[in-house]
């Protein structure tokens, strides 16, 4: 008897039985088609990794599959093999993370099609005469049919008013039929391919482009400073992969950057562009998903889940702004999509580029250690010069909704010439807290270990963590004071500011509030586009990849956000976002300035940053890490756990920890932190506790994840509460 082995999308982790459907040859069935079946009283679809005639359930007790749902399995076999292996090494229930390597429509067992690839057409001219002389609304279809020879999608003949009725009566009589449209790829000619010419190569940028054009798998890191031109390197090194007719996968780490990114290559590019993000319908996605595994798509652009779409003609992967955060799922399966663009490029034996200013800690000892190709540029592209850093030592400085008078002082300065101003603050709403003047008392999140921040437009307190919102209180929860005044500064409330001291003067404001409104961030950029002067306050949105080339003055207001966290990379991400964020001054042909605002400008951190630039700084960082045994020295993961009770989840990982520390079947080597308390323990009504488990041999640790997880799954007392693996965490707390 044949049995079908199926990953099945549920928080299991391991593989289901099914006999075959009545009418299904099973000898016929390739690993990867999907297959429908009845899972408890739900419909899912699964996915087919292996036929065999073996099971360890008796056969009496298998259920039947539904349906098989494919006839050719839907990705290719490297990416099903990338998807079992980021679920194993990210200790992830295997159906739940295959699942995610499909576009949703097809998770919910959509045919595999594009949305128009069967059209109606006329059988043959002459036909209206033979219908009956009331069938009007057949005469008037049928007339429709023979506009159009080639034929004419269902949708456009809806549009018509034309019903799935009239076309069925039409079939039935033998006037028309249906056929199947597939899209083919087209790849213009070599010299057709671009649209405008490439920019001229410095030295270095030249090297770096040679490098990169070599057959087979090679990981790259290209480091260059803001404004040095790696996006050019990208487009080039693409230009060749096209030449050959082989696809290119861009990855970018937020959908804000897509839309420039996009009108980039379109501007470049006489090729099709595919985009690929969370803001797509479900049957936009899947076509662009088809487009780009059919080779119909030359160049996709997507954000971290474009990681598993699969290309006809594979030629280069790019991860741009590779030390960005986003590029680590959070939630669920927690893949890393850089990481995995690495794994993917050695399986399909093409280069992949990590190009960003301030690489990852990680990445960085990657290359320095020889296991990447390190690639430099040092200088900016054109006659552009790097901005100057200046330190604004706030101590004991008075400060007007968070800017000193130096810093208003250049603001002015800058406008005067007809130049912008960027001022970032990574803070949203009016302000991070509303405090009773009387008492002390801070309005906090019921359900969150977080103060609630005021938001003035509209008027509401939100809690930025679980997103609970609720009205401004009049008076005061604990002493019924009246007396409540806003605490501290975020982006609307330094925006009024700017409005009140620069009246004749544009201040657009660059937040996730702001920017809601579909279309709202291109009208942004097209306003800021103009050239003239403006300025713009806003949040880490504003750093990542803009070029705004009348910005000669860059604002940080706080630049110690990060120095003393109690997260390891807190000071690592911190240098980031400052050179980030510099990085949009003085990007043309004006000297850019960046003014910093700090209570500890003599932080050693900072003073290195500042004067010796982030390669010094990450050599200090990584010595750091090093001598303390923290990543990339040694292999990391966290047991994340919640419950609704207090101290539950602490428990059971101390539990689960004395059951496993002294187990003889594990290795040694592995050292356990914890159980302890989250940074912030209670979140979305939950009490959050964790464990970390660090090993210099990443195979030990494995073997201990592997068993914690068994241990787990098995434990009655786990039942009692949420908890998840962490495999190579972005963040430590």
């Amino acid at each position: 008897m044949q049995i079908l082995r199926l990953a099945v999308p549920t928080p299991l982790r391991r593989l289901f039985d099914y006999l075959p459907p009545d009418d299904c040859n099973p000898s016929e069935l390739t690993p990867g088609i999907r297959v429908s079946i009845n899972f408890g009283r739900r419909e899912l679809t699964g996915i087919l990794l292996e036929v065999t005639d073996q099971t360890d359930v008796p056969v009496g007790k298998l259920k039947p599959a539904k349906a098989i749902l494919d006839e050719v399995p839907p990705l290719p076999e490297h990416i099903l093999e990338l998807g079992c292996w980021a679920a194993d090494y990210y200790q992830h229930p295997i159906g739940d993370a295959l699942a995610q390597t499909y576009p949703v429509a097809l998770r919910k067992g959509a045919d595999c099609s594009y949305q128009h690839q069967f059209l109606w057409r006329a059988t043959g001219p002459g036909k209206s005469a033979e219908l009956k002389a009331n069938a009007h609304k057949q005469r008037e279809a049928l007339e429709t049919l023979l506009r159009h020879p080639k034929g004419i999608s269902s949708d456009a003949l809806k549009a018509e008013s034309i019903s799935s009725t009239t076309l069925k009566a039409l079939a039935d009589k033998g006037f028309a039929e249906q056929v199947e449209h597939l899209p083919e790829p087209h790849w213009p000619q070599a010299d057709e391919l671009i649209k405008e010419p490439s920019l001229q190569l410095n030295s270095q940028q030249s090297h770096a482009l040679q490098s990169i054009n070599q057959d087979g798998f090679s990981p790259f890191l290209l480091h260059g400073i803001t404004g040095s031109g790696k996006t050019e390197v990208y487009l080039q090194a693409i230009e060749q992969q096209l030449q050959q007719q082989r696809q290119a996968l861009v990855l970018v780490p937020e959908i804000g950057l897509t839309p420039q990114t996009v009108a980039r290559f379109r501007q470049r590019f006489n090729v099709t562009i595919q985009v690929l993000h969370s803001n797509m319908t479900d049957r936009q996605r899947l076509d662009a998903w088809l487009q780009a595994r059919d080779g119909i798509a030359q160049i996709i652009i997507g954000t971290r889940s474009a990681i598993f779409t699969p290309l006809g003609a594979p030629g280069i992967i790019i991860v741009d702004e590779e030390h960005d955060s986003s590029f680590k799922q959070q939630e669920g399966f927690r893949y890393s999509a850089r990481d995995l663009a690495v794994m993917r490029a050695r399986a399909e034996n093409i280069p992949v580029i990590l190009g960003t200013a301030t690489p990852s800690l990680e990445t960085l000892h990657n290359a320095w250690s020889g296991r990447y190709k390190y690639l430099q540029l040092t200088e900016r592209a054109g006659k552009a010069a790097e901005p100057d850093f200046q330190l604004l030592d706030i101590k004991q400085q008075p400060l007007t909704d968070g800017l000193s008078d130096k810093l208003i002082g250049s603001i002015s300065r800058h406008l005067e010439q007809q130049k912008q101003v960027l001022i970032f603050l990574n803070r949203r709403g009016f302000s991070p807290s509303l405090m009773c003047h009387s008492c002390g008392e801070v309005v906090d999140c019921r359900r969150c270990d977080a103060h609630m921040t005021l938001h003035r437009k509209p008027a509401h307190l939100h809690c930025h963590h679980c997103d609970t919102q609720s009205a401004i209180p009049d008076h005061c929860p604990r002493c019924n004071s009246r007396e409540l005044q806003p605490v501290g500064t975020g982006t609307e409330r330094a925006e009024e500011r700017l409005r009140q001291l620069f009246p004749g003067t544009p201040v657009i404001r660059v937040d996730r509030d702001s920017t809601q409104r579909k279309n709202a961030m291109k009208e942004i950029m097209d306003q800021i586009n103009t050239g003239e002067p403006c300025i713009l306050i806003g949040t880490q949105m504003l750093a990542k990849g803009h070029h705004f080339p009348n910005v000669t003055l860059v604002a940080i207001l706080d630049a110690d956000g990060g120095l003393f966290s109690a997260d390891f990379r807190g000071m690592e991400r911190t240098a980031q976002m400052i050179l980030q964020v510099a990085g949009r001054a003085g990007r043309a042909d004006h000297k850019g300035t960046v003014l910093m605002q700090t209570f500890h400008s003599d932080h050693p951190a900072i003073q290195t940053l500042v004067e010796q630039g982030y390669t010094e700084f990450a050599k200090t960082e990584l010595s750091n890490r090093k001598s303390n045994q923290l990543p990339p020295y040694t292999h990391y993961a966290l047991v994340r756990a919640e419950a609704t009770v207090p101290g539950r989840a602490e428990a059971v990982l101390q539990t689960l920890r004395q059951q496993l520390q002294n187990s003889l079947s594990l290795p040694f080597q592995v050292s356990w932190l914890g159980p302890f308390p989250s940074a912030m323990e209670k979140r979305a009504g939950m009490f959050r506790a964790q464990m970390a488990l660090q090993c210099t041999d990443r195979r030990s640790l494995h073997l201990t994840l592997d068993q914690l997880c068994q241990t787990l799954e098995h434990s009655p007392e786990a039942r009692k509460i949420r908890w998840s693996i962490d495999v190579d965490p972005a963040d430590s707390y």
